[in-house]
């Protein structure tokens, strides 16, 4: 198997598991359609690319100085979390009806990943196999094979979404739809804090 081909394989199955990311692009996709929903995939992938590279160049190394910063991504990661969740289960099932500024965007998606413990794991254990000499042409052929992974593992969940929209038209589905959403990631938050 090429380094490449490696890359890439460990890319996808980091990237297209369920998590966090992926469950608000499935959200964003079922709300508001797939192009819309691309804001928070653009956001959620760069913001990963860029937590990647950095820690390919030493950031793990910062962070194993002070662990308190560590925990303090966590527990800012597990209060993002459970904002999320009561914001799907307190939707009211009405697409695409939402604010402006509850659409998906580029920052959340970019500060989500930020913020999960999933891409922080990720990104450690990645470079840790493909650039632990911390050679910046690894780092660089590591983060673009990732970033192209990423990009179409998160859109595949925007455009499940995407392709719930005619089933969740009625509201009484879309709330069912929110709070199985919302339970998934309280879990995950609760998996977080416990963990």
């Amino acid at each position: 198997m090429s380094l490449t081909l490696s890359m890439a394989a460990f890319a996808l199955a980091s990237s297209i598991s369920p998590g966090p990311v992926n469950l608000v692009a499935l959200s964003a996709g079922a709300h508001y359609g797939a192009r819309a929903a691309m804001r928070h995939v653009t956001g959620a992938t760069l913001g990963f690319t860029l937590l990647l590279v950095l820690i390919g160049l030493g950031l793990h190394e910062l962070l194993a100085l002070w662990p308190g910063l560590t925990e303090g991504i966590r527990l800012a990661g597990v209060a993002f979390l459970l904002y999320m969740a009561w914001r799907l289960a307190s939707d009211r099932g009405e697409l695409g009806n939402g604010k402006p500024a509850s659409r998906p965007s580029l920052a959340c998606g970019a500060l989500m990943q930020w913020l999960n413990p999933k891409a922080w794991l990720a990104s450690v254990a990645g470079m840790g196999a493909y650039a632990a000499d911390g050679e910046i042409g690894r780092i660089g052929q590591f983060a673009v094979v990732y970033f192209v992974v990423c990009y179409a593992s998160i859109a595949c969940w925007a455009w499940a979404g995407s392709f719930l929209q005619g089933y969740l038209r009625v509201p009484a589905r879309l709330r069912r739809f929110n709070r199985v959403l919302a339970a998934l990631l309280a879990a995950s938050a609760l998996y977080l804090l416990l963990g």
